[in-house]
């Protein structure tokens, strides 16, 4: 017997005893990060967020539910409602407070309209292929949130006992949850559940879900799904969140690196710094809401036009044709040039612009082209080496392909490009010419210009 041979068979005699018993797990063999299903729906999806109380002149769900068809024309699929409860009293901001000071996680926002309402709108709105995300505050409540009085050991406090708002932010109109609390684990889910089953809905926006705990969101999701398949999105950007309980989270470090760039303050490097990560961190069947406006960004920091300026067309459409699922906040089809306000009525005036027009078309490519398709059903981005320091990239899979060029800065580039994945003959996409590109093709871009070629 040689060598192998008695190793064999001493391993075989080790193993004897422990025959007929379940087999151990091989810690050798690979094993899916992402253990959750994302819902089929959700594979080429576009997103749309509603603030409810500007979205309208009447800012109710009935007159919101009288656009659904103008968000259809647009290509919209997935329609997220900021929060819909009723909003606290107490230590409350503003005339009308913040939707994110829930006081009634089981009740409608009478300035919205009814529980009756917001069922006619989610059924109008599945009437005509949208899905519906309700926004959802699992972090804090409002002061006077019933839940205060009957179980303050819900709560968070500081050490004289009293309760607390979230350190460190202006956040004085909510006070914390405390998770440690198996009965508030309870209630909540059992809120988020009663929304699925009593509305309908599709899933939830969850408000800076990084500040719950994964192992809550986790066995949430399971439950969720128990019912239908959900989507979740997580109002973060680490990857913990993705394994068992979000479909999707916030795209927050591409949006500062745009910014920077749009403002001088970086290049087309800090892109590319952003992609190495998202795709070496992040497994392929994660993918994040890359934004160029929200109701933050809107309200606290600036409208899109003040942030990217003349970047802004650019850095829409490599939000569509990217990595991730592309959002638009509403009034961005209509050019809002204003910071609504958060906590009193400012509708949007809205108006024909060529914004609009421009989130249209990239919406129906991404609907259409395989390759621009969201998670494991698309395929990831490539850099394409260039010579002038430009933005380049292929996404292709067996059936469709996409070159994209941008031009992130002020001055106007020549670029030729280097290997083998580019050259071929496409539509550029937005004007509709024709082009052979091979190794000799050299493009011109204006400052802030881009194409995007599709075959």
């Amino acid at each position: 017997m040689n060598r192998v041979q008695s190793f064999l068979l001493c391993t075989l005699l080790v193993a004897l005893p422990f025959a007929g018993r379940a087999a151990a797990v091989d810690p050798y063999q690979p094993q899916p990060y992402v253990k959750l299903k994302h819902p089929e729906w959700a594979k080429n999806a576009t997103i749309y967020q509603i603030n409810t109380r500007q979205f309208t002149a009447e800012g109710t769900f009935r007159a919101a539910e009288a656009q659904l068809p103008r968000l259809k024309a647009l290509n919209i699929d997935i329609l997220w409602l900021m929060p819909v409860h009723p909003i606290g009293e107490k230590n409350r901001k503003g005339t009308l407070g913040s939707p994110y000071a829930v006081k009634d996680y089981l009740g409608v926002n009478p300035e919205f309209g009814t529980l009756a309402d917001l069922k006619h709108f989610v059924a109008a709105a599945h009437a005509q292929g949208f899905h519906v995300i309700l926004d959802w505050v699992a972090n804090h409540t409002a002061w006077d949130n019933p839940l205060a009085s009957e179980h303050p050991d819900w709560y968070q406090h500081d050490w004289q006992g009293h309760f607390r708002p979230t350190p460190w932010f202006d956040w004085d109109d909510i006070i914390n949850l405390d998770y440690r609390a198996p009965g508030l684990r309870k209630y909540m889910t059992e809120a988020l559940k009663y929304w699925v089953r009593e509305a309908d809905v599709d899933g939830y926006r969850c408000d800076v879900a990084g500040f719950v705990p994964v192992d809550f969101w986790n066995n949430a999701r399971k439950e969720l799904d128990a019912i239908k398949p959900v989507f979740m999105l997580a109002e973060w950007e680490t990857r913990d969140l993705h394994a068992e309980a979000f479909d999707m989270t916030y795209a927050w470090s591409w949006y500062d690196a745009l910014v920077n760039i749009a403002k001088g303050k970086a290049d087309a490097g800090a892109l590319s710094g952003y992609y190495a990560w998202d795709e070496g961190f992040f497994p392929a069947d994660i993918f994040r809401m890359a934004f160029v406006s929200n109701h933050d960004k809107n309200s606290w920091e600036g409208t899109e036009f003040e942030q990217f300026g003349e970047a802004l067309p650019a850095v829409i459409a490599l939000s569509v044709v990217g990595n991730g699922m592309p959002l638009m906040y509403n009034g961005q089809e209509a050019g809002n040039p204003k910071r609504l306000k958060f906590f009193e009525k400012d509708p949007i005036q809205w108006r024909p612009h060529p914004n609009g027009e421009l989130y249209r078309k990239l919406f129906a490519l991404k609907h259409a082209n395989t390759a621009l398709w969201n998670a494991h059903w698309g395929a990831l981005m490539v850099q394409v080496p260039n010579d002038a320091g430009v933005f380049s990239f292929v996404r292709q899979n067996e059936r469709d392909k996409v070159f994209a060029v941008f031009n992130f800065s002020k001055d106007t580039k020549t670029v030729g490009f280097k290997g083998g994945l580019f050259p071929g003959t496409y539509t550029e996409y937005l004007s509709g010419e024709k082009a052979t590109l091979d190794a000799g093709t050299k493009l011109t871009l204006p400052p802030w210009g881009y194409r995007i070629y599709v075959r």
